[in-house]
């Protein structure tokens, strides 16, 4: 029993997920220093107080804290706005760029028949079983 745990821990999909967790973590908090340090105090510097937390109102002796709940609104959007132009926009131009090079020498190509991805050399299509000409 301790051996086949071993062998589930030590498996990629594990310690993967476990490295992606610890990185994400570590990447959450740098996002969220980067709105509360700079962000936050920008937008306060513009449209003035940054914290609505005091803000409420009182029905038959409920209270409600709307403030809370735009601090938590506001935080959400500037730290989606702040992921999407810091980390979203520069990784999809690396992939457009990466894209534009593309293979220099293809290794697959189309059945005829099904449309599905056969290597070049295959004289059979393993999808449909369809027999293929030579690869031109």
């Amino acid at each position: 029993m301790v051996k086949e745990f071993k062998q589930f821990l030590l498996r990629g999909n594990v310690v993967d997920l476990a490295v992606a967790v610890v990185v994400g973590v570590a990447f959450g908090a740098v996002v969220t220093a980067l709105v509360a340090d700079i962000i936050t105090p920008i937008i306060a510097a513009i449209g003035g107080k940054p914290d609505f937390g005091a803000l409420d109102f009182t029905i038959n002796g409920s209270r409600f804290r709307y403030g809370d709940f735009l601090n938590a609104v506001i935080s959400f959007v500037t730290i989606a706005m702040a992921v999407f132009f810091v980390v979203i926009m520069p990784v999809n131009r690396l992939i457009a760029l990466r894209k534009k090079e593309g293979p220099t020498d293809p290794t697959t190509r189309q059945c005829p028949e099904c449309l599905s991805e056969i290597p070049i050399a295959a004289r059979r299509c393993a999808f449909c079983t369809s027999e293929l000409a030579p690869a031109s």
